[in-house]
């Protein structure tokens, strides 16, 4: 079973590259400064922002899920978050409208940076690995949109890592706001 763990890690390497690590500066950045913020994406990409709004909380910023009955509603000085791995949805594409147009920022995950919704975004991270759009022919050891979604979680792991350095906030903290209702 090696074989197919090498073959993995080989192509999650380009998306751990320098060029794509620089990118979680800015991200930390807009997330550190907003208000409010809330996370959206669909299928296995919304359960990768479902994971990262968790960790979001964890360091104590005002972190929600689009779609959860308590979400506040945002505006200016919020971000809106999303995933876009194939550079539209449209449900993604409809959101991110909406937060504009209550004047808050919008920054978009991705894998295709040319698409709408990350062409409307305020804020890019282009997170090279294949998904949907782009799972035929000779791919990705992975099926469908798996390697992008892998990438998203690990990504969003080395996010939390700056983003905790970056506010100061000690893994005590972290552990102090997790649930107790489990």
């Amino acid at each position: 079973m090696t074989a197919p763990a090498d073959r993995l890690l080989d192509e999650l390497r380009p998306g751990l590259a320098p060029e794509v690590l620089a990118q979680i500066a800015p991200l930390a950045q807009a997330l550190a400064g907003a208000g409010r913020i809330a996370c959206h994406g669909v299928g296995r990409e919304g359960l990768m922002m479902r994971a990262l709004a968790m960790r979001l909380f964890h360091l104590g910023l005002d972190t929600h899920v689009v779609g959860d009955m308590t979400v506040p509603p945002i505006g200016p000085g919020d971000l809106l978050l999303v995933s876009a791995g194939p550079g539209h949805f449209g449900t993604v594409a409809s959101l991110a409208a909406t937060a504009r147009e209550a004047g808050a920022q919008v920054a978009c995950l991705t894998a295709q940076p040319q698409g709408t919704v990350p062409r409307a975004a305020d804020l890019v991270v282009h997170l090279p690995a294949q998904t949907m759009a782009d799972d035929a022919g000779a791919g990705s050891i992975l099926p469908m949109g798996s390697l992008y979604e892998v990438l998203m979680l690990l990504f969003s792991e080395l996010l939390v890592l700056d983003l905790r350095d970056r506010l100061g906030i000690t893994p005590d903290a972290m552990r102090a706001r997790h649930t107790n209702l489990e």
